[in-house]
């Protein structure tokens, strides 16, 4: 937890309850240890939709599409979300979960690397309004250049996960063994996006740390 927890629970008690059908897909994913997105969040997503009103979304990183079918409760009725993910086992689950609630003209999913699907979009010229990161964390700086590359003036990058429960702040060398990669990368990630000329970013110290990237 990145703020004092009490006030945490107190904002959180705040936040506007789920329909019943994200309330299943999340009730199970916690059960599988799957990991979707926190609560501060989906208030925040839930509030950028409505303020940006972006007609092309892409998601990095679906899981079971948790997050892209809230985002389509509050995108524009006109709005679009392709989302990518490679794990076999969610791109079915996530499948699945978008048929059930008849979006697939809301949402595409396209199955494979990342970091794959992201240089071929960039090549074949996409943009995208908003662009949700929260994928693998270690790779967010070799995702980035599409990312940039894609995103048009005043586009919305948000990335998830950032702050890493508070390890960013640490010593490389306070951080266990297997996390320092990552913890490299990310403040690499974290670096770049706050020193690259022409985009403005906000580091906001919210569920695992989000940040919010403007292309000026």
């Amino acid at each position: 937890m990145i703020t004092n927890e009490r006030i945490a629970a107190y904002i959180e008690s705040l936040e506007m309850e789920l329909s019943d059908y994200l309330r299943e897909i999340e009730s199970k994913a916690l059960a599988e240890y799957v990991p979707i997105i926190k609560k501060p969040t989906r208030s925040l997503l839930r509030f950028l939709l409505r303020l940006h009103q972006p007609k092309e979304i892409l998601e990095v990183g679906t899981a079971v599409a948790f997050s892209a079918l809230l985002m389509s409760e509050y995108m524009p009725a006109t709005s679009h979300i392709t989302t990518i993910e490679k794990v076999p086992k969610r791109i079915a689950e996530a499948k699945e979960n978008i048929k059930e609630q008849g979006k697939e003209q809301k949402i595409t999913l396209l199955e494979g690397d990342a970091a794959d699907i992201l240089a071929s979009l960039a090549k074949e010229g996409k943009s995208y309004d908003m662009i949700f990161m929260d994928a693998a964390k270690g790779q967010y700086p070799h995702f980035l250049p599409d990312i940039l590359a894609m995103l048009p003036k005043g586009g919305l990058l948000v990335s998830d996960n950032v702050l890493q429960d508070g390890d960013i702040v640490e010593s490389r060398y306070a951080v266990t063994r297997r996390n320092r990669t990552i913890h490299f990368r990310m403040r690499e990630y974290l670096y770049t996006l706050t020193h690259t000329e022409g985009l403005d970013t906000i580091v906001l110290p919210i569920g695992d740390g989000v940040t919010l990237s403007t292309k000026l």
